[in-house]
């Protein structure tokens, strides 16, 4: 197995990019790298760490910010480390690819590059959220702002195929987004792909409202790209706001420095739970070969986590199962 790793355009450089992969490495011994970057600084981080038969190099120190137009830019920058990698990952040997950097560089570069599944309408993109009971999977979140029946149809089967092969759910629930649970609800868009994923082979459940998608109702909640940012960038505000809060009054009420100890490490543990990063990384799914995208301000573990994502999804021959059921049903 040979994994291609970006690691230009993190937030924290391409070092920490760079060790979480050699952490990744350490765990997983039967996989290689090819490092998409600085060679010469990359290989000053890594040291003697790791046999130098298990990694290789494509040297460059040009990334795409993300305040860059991602296709001018995907055009204008053929050196662009996102750009080498994704081309890399053509040739047969390379099976997947993750990166740290711009979203939309990644997104468009992957339909432009590596290209779709056929039949696939548009790839999209995906996250693992938390939830009081189990994981689940949030999609589209900002890849596809306008859907259509097919292609919320397409994200709810490419999500319950993930779900099944990744979080090991044996038969994946999967709700659609609504303004309402009850059948009927919503826009036209909404109320068409209602019936038509009642009638698909996966376990439909119906709608779900956004107040309840965090309590573990459905392993899979699809939507529009729009509804979903919305949906994921709401909740890291309330989050941000309710942290802050919190904080506040424990710096407030407590009256001994054990009780501020004891109601920070409650208040660390209940953030913990919600904490999206903790997941590592998630797939641009419907595209030919795994593109993985990591968090721009991801450290070396949540990094190394992300590698161990992308392993698994390739032991499980997801994106394969994938491709077999689109063909089936689309």
């Amino acid at each position: 197995m040979k994994i291609i790793i970006d690691t230009l355009g993190a937030d924290k450089g391409y070092e920490e990019v760079v060790l979480g992969t050699l952490k990744a490495m350490d765990q997983h011994t039967g996989f290689e790298v090819l490092f998409v970057g600085p060679e010469n600084k990359i290989k000053d981080v890594i040291g003697d760490k790791i046999d130098a038969s298990r990694f290789s190099f494509l040297d460059t120190d040009c990334f795409i910010e993300n305040t860059e137009e991602p296709t001018k830019a995907l055009r204008e920058k053929e050196n662009a480390s996102i750009v080498i990698g994704l081309k890399a990952l053509l040739k047969e040997e390379y099976d997947g690819l993750l990166s740290c950097g711009s979203t939309g560089a990644l997104l468009a570069g992957g339909t432009l590059i590596v290209k779709r599944i056929k039949n696939v309408k548009r790839p999209a993109l995906m996250i693992m959220a938390p939830s009081l009971t189990t994981p689940f999977i949030l999609m589209d979140v900002g890849a596809n702002v306008d859907c259509t029946v097919e292609m919320l149809s397409q994200f709810a089967v490419m999500g319950s195929f993930y779900a099944k092969g990744i979080l090991g759910k044996e038969n994946p629930t999967v709700a659609l987004l609504n303004i309402g649970s009850e059948e009927g609800k919503g826009d036209k868009l909404r109320k068409e792909t209602f019936e038509t994923l009642r009638n698909s082979s996966i376990n439909f459940i119906g709608n779900i409202e956004a107040r309840d998608i965090y309590f573990g109702k459905a392993d899979v909640v699809v939507t529009d790209g729009f509804t979903g940012n919305t949906v994921l960038k709401t909740t890291e505000g309330v989050s941000m706001v309710l942290g802050k809060v919190i904080q506040d009054a424990i710096a407030k009420n407590a009256k001994t420095q054990e009780e501020m100890i004891l109601c920070k490490n409650i208040f660390g543990a209940a953030a913990r739970v919600f904490d999206f990063n903790k997941y590592g990384s998630a797939p641009l799914l419907g595209l030919n070969k795994p593109v993985f995208k990591s968090h721009g301000s991801s450290d070396k573990d949540i990094i190394a986590g992300g590698i161990s994502n992308l392993i698994q999804y390739l032991e499980q021959g997801t994106n394969e199962e994938i491709k077999n059921i689109l063909l089936k049903e689309f």
